[in-house]
């Protein structure tokens, strides 16, 4: 397949110096680049590794808090907890 794109003068530079000091052509490192880039984006996390980190981060309570969730809103707002 054919491509045809415009890069800013800076990264053209760039991708020169790289492929001149890696000894590969344009099209290699563009390649190379974009598998990179795809492969990355089918690692993206679901949503419990995404929020795990927070998981049981609230521990100013003791309990279950879906069936104590009026009573620790009291303790919480009269300075309790």
């Amino acid at each position: 397949m054919t491509l045809s794109i415009h890069l800013p003068q800076p990264m053209e530079q760039a991708l020169n110096s790289y492929c001149g000091n890696h000894a590969i052509s344009k099209d290699q490192a563009i390649e190379q680049a974009l598998e990179q880039f795809l492969s990355a984006q089918d690692q993206t996390p679901n949503a419990y590794e995404l929020g795990k980190v927070g998981f049981g981060a609230d521990e100013t309570h003791a309990g279950d808090i879906a069936r104590n969730s009026k009573k620790l809103l009291r303790q919480k707002f009269r300075g309790e907890i």
